[in-house]
Parts: C-alpha cells; sequence; structure tokens
C-alpha cells in the first residue's frame, strides 16, 4: 500500500536529520581526534658513503617461517632495525603539549647527523594520551623515520610524586627517564636521552660514541660550579645518615635533559628501584624541592661518566619575564637547550624572543596559516 506524501515527507525530514546528527558528530570527532598544531614534512635524510646499514638482512628461519607474509617480513625488518648494532638509539619522551619542540629536536638529530638513516628514536608517551595521533604525526613530518612509541603508565610514579617549587616538574611523564630500561627492548643497551626543548647542531653519534668507562651507568656534562647543596633542604644536610651518601663521591650538578645511559648496567644495578626509594622517603622527609632531578643526584652524582659542556649549552629557558634572556657559556657548542620556564616556541609566537631563539626557529616545523607550501 503506498505510503501517504505527507508521511513521505516526514520520512525525507527525518533521514536529513539524522544525517545532520551523524555529519557532526563525525565532525566533533575528527576535531577531537586532531592536533591543534601541524607541521610541515621534514625533508628526508640519508646515510653518507662511509656508513654502515642498521637493516640486517632476515635471519634464515624467520625467512623460512614467513616467506610470503609481507607484514611479517616488515615486522622483521622493524626487530632487526631496533636491535642492530650500529644504530644511534635515541629517547625522548612525547606529549601535546611540548611536540612543537620535539619535532624540531629530531629535526635537528636528522640533520646534523653523518648516518641519519641509523638512528632509531623511541618515544615515550602518557598511556592516557592519544599514542596513535603522536605517532601519525611524527610520521607525517618524518615519512623515513626509524622510531617506536611506548606507553608509561603514569600509576607508576603518582604516588610517588611530590609537589615541587613548579607545577610543571610534577608531571608524571617528567619521570618516565627512570624507567627507560624497563620500557625499552633488552636488545637497545645503550640510549642518548635528550628533552624535547633543545636542539644539536652537531653529530649525535658522537655523543652516543661517549666512553662510560668500566662502572659508570651514565654520562653527562657535570656543572662542579653550582652551589650542589642548594638541590637538598636543610633537613636532608642535617641528617648524618643522609648527607652520608655522598661520602667518598665528588658529587656535581648535571643536568638530566641530556645523558647517555647504558641499560644494560643499569638493569643490573635495578637503578629504577634505587630513585624510587628515594622518592618514598621524599613522601615522608622533604629532601629536595625540585621533581625529578634530585633523585638523579642521589643516585649518580659523583659517579658518572664526564661529557664535554658543548653537548649540554643549558638554562637557556631562563625566566622571560623580565626580559632577561641567557647567554651561551664559554666555549664551542654541540647542543642548545632551552631549560627553564621560557621556551623559544612560546617567546617567538608572542613576539618577545631572546636572541638565541633565533637559533631555534629554523628547525621549526609548524605549519602556520600563511605559508605558502603546498
Amino acid at each position: 500500500m503506498p505510503k501517504p506524501p505527507f508521511l513521505l515527507f516526514l520520512i525525507f525530514v527525518s533521514c536529513l536529520f539524522s544525517s545532520f546528527i551523524a555529519s557532526t558528530s563525525t565532525a566533533t570527532i575528527n576535531a577531537t581526534t586532531t592536533l591543534s598544531q601541524q607541521f610541515k614534512e621534514a625533508p628526508e635524510f640519508y646515510n653518507s658513503p662511509d656508513c654502515s646499514s642498521i637493516t640486517n638482512y632476515l635471519e634464515e628461519d624467520d625467512a623460512e617461517e614467513e616467506e610470503d607474509d609481507e607484514s611479517s617480513r616488515l615486522n622483521i625488518n622493524h626487530k632487526n632495525n631496533v636491535c642492530s648494532d650500529r644504530a644511534v638509539h635515541v629517547a625522548m619522551t612525547l606529549d601535546t603539549q611540548y611536540i612543537r619542540g620535539s619535532v624540531a629536536a629530531i629535526l635537528s638529530v636528522l640533520q646534523h647527523s653523518s648516518c641519519p638513516e641509523n638512528i632509531f628514536f623511541h618515544f615515550v608517551a602518557s598511556a592516557s594520551a592519544n599514542a596513535s595521533l603522536l605517532r601519525a604525526t611524527l610520521a607525517h613530518s618524518f615519512p623515513y623515520l626509524k622510531f617506536q612509541v611506548y606507553h608509561f603508565d603514569d600509576s607508576h610514579v603518582s604516588g610517588l610524586i611530590s609537589t615541587s617549587i613548579r607545577s610543571a616538574l610534577d608531571c608524571p611523564l617528567n619521570y618516565a627517564r627512570s624507567y627507560l630500561a624497563n620500557l625499552l627492548p633488552l636488545c637497545v643497551r645503550k640510549v642518548v636521552y635528550l628533552d624535547s626543548d633543545l636542539i644539536l647542531v652537531d653529530d649525535i653519534a658522537k655523543l652516543a660514541a661517549t666512553p662510560l668507562g668500566e662502572s659508570s651507568v651514565l654520562a653527562a656534562p657535570e656543572y662542579c660550579n653550582a652551589n650542589f647543596t642548594s638541590y637538598f633542604t636543610p633537613t636532608f644536610w642535617s641528617n648524618p645518615s643522609l648527607s652520608l651518601t655522598f661520602a667518598n663521591r665528588k658529587a656535581c650538578y648535571f643536568n638530566t635533559g641530556v645523558m647517555v645511559i647504558d641499560l644494560d648496567r643499569w638493569r643490573a644495578g635495578e637503578f629504577t628501584r634505587r630513585i624510587e626509594e628515594w622518592m618514598e622517603l621524599q613522601k615522608r622527609m622533604r629532601l629536595y624541592e625540585l621533581g625529578s632531578l634530585p633523585p638523579f643526584l642521589l643516585v649518580f652524582a659523583g659517579n658518572i661518566a664526564p661529557v664535554n659542556h658543548r653537548w649540554n649549552q643549558h638554562g637557556l629557558g631562563g625566566d622571560n619575564f623580565r626580559g632577561l634572556c641567557r647567554d651561551l657559556h664559554p666555549g664551542p657548542v654541540s647542543l642548545l637547550h632551552w631549560s627553564g620556564k621560557g621556551k623559544p616556541w612560546a617567546r617567538l609566537d608572542a613576539n618577545r624572543p631572546c636572541p638565541l631563539d633565533a637559533l631555534w626557529a629554523p628547525y621549526d616545523l609548524l605549519q602556520t596559516p600563511f605559508s605558502l607550501d603546498s
């Protein structure tokens, strides 16, 4: 029996309304799953003729077992890349707040490397973050990048974190560097950890090749002119059992934003547990005020392999509130680090840059609305 015209009209309107609701919902979903910042694609970087490839041939057993499975072959190749002894491993944290800095740091590493195809990046993201979106953002800007994204469960440290002098320092992801040995594959034996607010102007392979000696777990530039006692409270120094921690150790400040870490030695010495023990004590007694740095100092200061200061020209963030800008330390420069409150991208956007922020700007891949790129 034919439907009355008026009923057909109601059905038609209903379909239009449903379509509108569906399209609106899709647009809302897309809006919430897209980064507010879009980045340009970086150029591809190639190894120099002297570089040995990190791409190993397939193991015979693997090749026979999965000979006709393309996805399996890709997975095997990926495994071989990450486990290659020739690879330079770089670890960084990754989140939406600092991804602009991360993208710039990655570009600087690749651009100044003699063997950029041999670099494997390990990115640690909060388990609550949209890892798929972060991964897609990196893949868009660096289509040929060798990398892996790891989930860091905030609950590992959320109960151990004590409030510090800056709320930004209390983010659980700041503590992820203490868990790299647990997150990265066991075949990764040595890694360079980098913060997201820096750029390299030298070959990272030189930093990765830093000798760690017979027993050091990590290497970093030391700053022995800094007042080391200021990193801990009077409660710490007045307690003999605590202050004796540094007995027979020439303990100096070092910045944990640039470190070379022997993951095998870290795992063998259970250094994650040692750091956690100090954090647990900090919850009961106020020993320090500066977030994730003091536990590293308590465990490693005085027992690290030295690195030339050129590899961490830190403190460039400073505090630009009163127009005060930091200068470079005397000597050569291989890495510029905007540690501190002021980040170069924020100051550039606010039209209040420091002079050294101009050195960061060429590595900024942010896609601006007025860009002429197609």
